[in-house]
């Protein structure tokens, strides 16, 4: 099935397994479902089931936005026990979405529909919402930890079976452009690696690669230690960009772990960097590769050359944690992290341009088959090594794809009038987008109006911003005596004020 055929079951309003392999764009789509949805003023609530997986989305883990929390039994006293603006959010939600699927337990899923169910007083399975599950049971599975209740993927679960969703299995390759490549990454799919596979991933065992690339690794003290005596080796000056916050501590604070970006970002000319989010004007995608050539004389931001060769300025981005419609906070940081390393864990979700892989630690089935999945093509891994255990998938992950893939073909054949509506919506002609201009460009454009766009904002600065702010000035005032874009004022207003800060015109 297409992104485009999938959207379209999407927005006929059923409930849906989101599916594919690594790199067939199931976040893309989703994204572009949830843009779609909340332009037609549906209430949309985006959870997952890490916090690093929600913040790609803008949302929430789904144990925070449904009060599950880590609790392993469901009580029927919870819904009670909820504050009147959870169960508020969770009644006015027309949307449920939670994106990793396969590392919910499944006990957690009925706990989620059971909870629904009592707060929106709806017997339906999960209360009535239409809920869209996104995820690759052959990616990372659900944890069972020790003393804890042990649990398996979410189709094992009750709340599965009685909601029986549609099946949107993604099917066409945007990352890997290698056949042979392609081929192996289907067999590690499919439980099926033969002799010749495992000897081209052995051929890639040291194999040099051109440039700085970064390296996977299974485990956070070999990552931070390896970007840490990177960075010290380096010549040059440091610079330090701090994240800026808004909303309550705690709220903040389940952010910043949600999070790639760091509280302080320390960069030399040199240094090799990762970018971690998607640029909205599509300059630079969530794993893109580069290296810091300079800073800006004006604003002091990094110019990063890609590995493609261009050279583009970055500038600071947002990260929301969103309850539903409600911002409960955000941060806002450089898009950037230090790429030597990065775990395997960290990855899931990205496309990065090269890699070394060091698996031989691999300690749970599907952790090969995410790392691997992370490039686009052979000549862009290298191995630093490979254990058996990477070369493995879930067994119940096999058993559970066949019958995604039979489920899918039947659903196809069940909503062939939408897809087929999608697929001449497909053909009809589209106006092409207009043409972006360069970042400096932009930038000086905006400084006619406002002269001190996209500065860093000094301590005097804030001084002065809150005195005005607290005599009364509005924000016009605010805009033309700081020169600063009105965005840019309430952005720092609501730090320093809170998120619910009133601010006049």
């Amino acid at each position: 099935m297409t992104q485009r055929e999938a959207l379209a079951i999407l927005e006929s309003g059923q409930s849906v397994l989101l599916t594919g392999a690594a790199g067939t764009g199931k976040t893309y789509t989703l994204n572009e479902f949830i843009r779609r949805a909340k332009r037609r003023g549906r209430h949309v609530a985006v959870t997952a089931t890490t916090g690093l997986a929600a913040t790609h989305l803008n949302g929430t883990t789904v144990h925070a936005w449904s009060g599950i929390g880590v609790h392993d039994y469901f009580d029927e006293r919870m819904a009670a026990m909820l504050s009147q603006s959870r169960q508020d959010t969770m009644r006015r939600a027309d949307i449920l979405i939670i994106d990793e699927i396969s590392m919910l337990h499944d006990f957690r899923l009925d706990m989620v529909s059971r909870i629904l169910q009592i707060v929106r007083e709806d017997e339906r399975p999960f209360g009535g919402l239409q809920l869209i599950l996104c995820g690759d049971f052959f990616q990372l599975p659900p944890v069972n930890r020790s003393g804890s209740r042990e649990g398996g993927f979410v189709v094992n679960s009750e709340a599965w079976q009685k909601l029986n969703p549609v099946i949107c299995y993604l099917q066409e390759q945007h990352r890997q452009d290698d056949p042979i490549f392609l081929e192996i990454l289907n067999a590690l799919r499919a439980g099926d690696i033969r002799r010749h596979h495992a000897e081209a991933l052995l051929g890639r065992i040291d194999q040099p690669l051109d440039g700085a690339v970064t390296e996977l690794h299974t485990t956070n003290a070999d990552v931070d230690w390896i970007n840490t005596m990177q960075l010290e080796a380096m010549p040059g000056q440091e610079h330090r960009f701090t994240m800026e916050t808004t909303g309550k501590t705690n709220y903040v604070e389940s952010l910043k772990r949600s999070c790639l970006a760091a509280e302080e970002l320390v960069l030399k000319e040199g240094a090799f960097v990762m970018c971690i989010k998607n640029s909205p004007e599509r300059r630079y995608v969530n794993g893109s590769l580069g290296t810091v050539v300079e800073f800006e004389p004006l604003t002091g931001y990094p110019v990063v050359e890609l590995r493609s060769g261009r050279k583009l300025t970055i500038t600071p981005e947002s990260w929301e944690l969103r309850d539903g419609d409600t911002k409960r906070a955000s941060l806002t940081q450089l898009p950037l992290r230090l790429a030597w390393a990065i775990t395997v864990h960290k990855s899931q979700g990205m496309t990065l341009d090269a890699a070394r892989v060091d698996l031989r630690r691999a300690f749970v089935a599907g952790m090969g088959y995410v790392a691997l999945s992370r490039v686009r093509r052979m000549s862009t891994l290298s191995l630093a090594g490979i254990n058996r255990l990477a070369l493995e998938v879930s067994t119940e992950a096999l058993a559970i794809d066949g019958d995604l893939r039979t489920r899918a073909e039947a659903d196809a054949a069940r909503f062939a009038h939408l897809v087929e509506a999608a697929r001449q919506r497909a053909t009809e002609p589209t106006s092409a987008a207009p043409a972006t201009s360069d970042w400096s460009s932009r930038l000086a454009a905006m400084r006619t109006t406002h002269p001190n766009a996209f500065k860093p904002w000094r301590a005097e600065d804030d001084a002065t911003l809150q005195a005005l702010f607290r005599d009364g000035a509005g924000l016009v005032r605010l805009t033309e005596t700081l020169g600063r874009q009105p965005g840019s004022i309430r952005a720092r207003l609501k730090k320093h004020f809170g998120e619910d800060v009133i601010i006049p015109a």
